[in-house]
C-alpha cells in the first residue's frame, strides 16, 4: 500500500503546482504575446492532466484481485500512462502548428520581466517535484512515477530555454520566441512518444527483460535435481510478472520430493521485486 499512497500524494502535488504554473504562465502569455510562454503554459495544463490520469490509474491499479481480475488490476497503470501519453503527442502537435505560425506571421510580442521571474518560479518548483518523484519511482518501481518525474524533469529544461529566449528577444531576437515554441513542441512530442511505447510494451505482454529471466534461471540451476528447464513464459501483471516454466527431473524421484523442490524454487523467486507469481510444471526424465 505503501506504493499507492506515494503514488496518490505525488499526484496532489503535481496537480496543485502545475495549476498555480498554468495560471501565471497563461497571465504572463496573455500580457505579452509570448507564443513560447503560451507553449509552456499549455504543456503546464496538459501536467495537469497527467496528473489526474496517475491518481485514477493509481487507485485502480491498487485495488486487489478478485473474482474478475484474478490477477489484479495492475494493468491500469499502463492503461493510464498510455492516455497520459496520447494527450502529450498531441498538445505538442497543437504547439508546433502555433509555434511555427509565429514565426512565419510576425506576433505582437512584447518583453516584461514578468516572464523572466515566471520561468525562474517554474524552474524551482519543477525540479524540486522531479528530484521528489524520481527518487519514488525508483524506489517503488513505477512507471507511472517514472513518466510523472521525466515529465517535471522535461518542463524544467524547456523553461530554461523558454528563459534564454526571453533574454534573446529582449534584445530584439523576436523570431526566437517561436522558434523556442517549436523546439518545445518537438520535445514534448518525443517524451510522449517515449512513454506510449514502454506503456504499449506492457499492455501487448512484453516479455521479462533478459536480465531477470537470467537471475531467475541461475536461481533454478542451482537445484542439482533439475535436469531440464522449458516453455519458459512471462506475463505483465502492472509493473511485476507472473512467470511460468516447466523443469524435468529424474523419473524415479517420488511426487512429493519433485513437487518439493518445485516449492522451494516459488519461495525463492517470491523475494524478488519483479516477480508477483510462479507457476511450475513438473516433468519426469
Amino acid at each position: 500500500m505503501q506504493r499507492f499512497k506515494a503514488t496518490k500524494i505525488a499526484s496532489f502535488l503535481g496537480i496543485f503546482f502545475n495549476l498555480f504554473l498554468f495560471v501565471i504562465k497563461f497571465i504572463a502569455s496573455f500580457f505579452t504575446s509570448s507564443q513560447a510562454m503560451m507553449a509552456d503554459a499549455i504543456n503546464s495544463l496538459g501536467d495537469i492532466f497527467s496528473s489526474l490520469m496517475t491518481l485514477i490509474g493509481n487507485k485502480i491499479a491498487s485495488k486487489p484481485s478478485d473474482d474478475d481480475h484474478n490477477l489484479g488490476h495492475g494493468k491500469a497503470e499502463y492503461i493510464y500512462s498510455l492516455l497520459i501519453s496520447i494527450v502529450i503527442i498531441v498538445v505538442a502537435l497543437t504547439l508546433f502548428k502555433d509555434s511555427l505560425e509565429s514565426i512565419i506571421v510576425k506576433s505582437d510580442y512584447t518583453f516584461s520581466y514578468m516572464l523572466i521571474v515566471v520561468c525562474i518560479i517554474t524552474i524551482v518548483i519543477k525540479l524540486s517535484l522531479y528530484f521528489y518523484t524520481n527518487k519514488l519511482s525508483k524506489s517503488l518501481n513505477s512507471l507511472l512515477l517514472k513518466a510523472n518525474s521525466k515529465d517535471h524533469l522535461y518542463d524544467a529544461i524547456i523553461t530554461t530555454i523558454n528563459l534564454l529566449a526571453i533574454i534573446l528577444t529582449s534584445f530584439g531576437i523576436y523570431f526566437v520566441d517561436g522558434l523556442v515554441g517549436v523546439l518545445i513542441a518537438l520535445w514534448i512530442l518525443i517524451s510522449g512518444l517515449k512513454i506510449f511505447k514502454e506503456s504499449y510494451d506492457v499492455l501487448m505482454d512484453k516479455a521479462i527483460d533478459n536480465d531477470t529471466k537470467d537471475k531467475v534461471l541461475e536461481v533454478v540451476k542451482k537445484y542439482s535435481e533439475v535436469k531440464k528447464i522449458t516453455h519458459f513464459n512471462a506475463t505483465p501483471v502492472g509493473y511485476k510478472y507472473q512467470i511460468s516454466f516447466t523443469i524435468f527431473v529424474d523419473g524415479k524421484m517420488s511426487t512429493y520430493e519433485s513437487h518439493d523442490i518445485a516449492n522451494k524454487i516459488e519461495r525463492e523467486l517470491e523475494k524478488f521485486d519483479e516477480i508477483y507469481l510462479t507457476v511450475i510444471h513438473v516433468n519426469p526424465i
